[in-house]
């Protein structure tokens, strides 16, 4: 089951990158009102957030090739409940937005890796 977390969050990291990338942050560095600091702020957390999947994907994969329960139980609670986190968080931003939920990618994949990181737990 932690081969599939990984898998759910590597699916997260390449639509993140190739479908949000040229819909998201490419709009976002053409926006001509927006501050400058506003901009280049907003373009850096996105490549946070980058990093922070491809981290996440290398360290659930690492855990699924066989990493001791003592290592892999708190990892996959964490990277469980911040995925959990970041898909809540997704859902609030888009329902502040007048946006629904779904309609943002990040609030279901991170869903799917959340539960599958909490599914994993039971295989230990």
């Amino acid at each position: 089951m932690i081969w599939l977390a990984a898998v759910a969050s590597a699916l997260t990291f390449c639509v993140h990158t190739f479908v949000g990338g040229p819909v998201v942050a490419k709009p976002l560095l053409a926006a001509a009102k927006l501050p400058k600091a506003s901009k280049w702020l907003n373009y850096f957390t996105w490549h946070v957030t980058t990093v922070l999947l491809a981290a996440m994907t290398m360290a659930l994969a690492w855990l699924a090739s066989g990493a001791s329960a003592e290592v892999a139980e708190p990892a996959l609670v964490f990277f469980g409940g911040l995925s959990a986190a970041l898909s809540v968080l997704s859902a609030a931003v888009a329902i502040r937005g007048r946006i629904h939920p779904l309609r943002f990618p990040s609030t279901s994949l991170f869903a799917l890796t959340s539960a599958l990181c909490w599914t994993g737990l039971i295989g230990l």
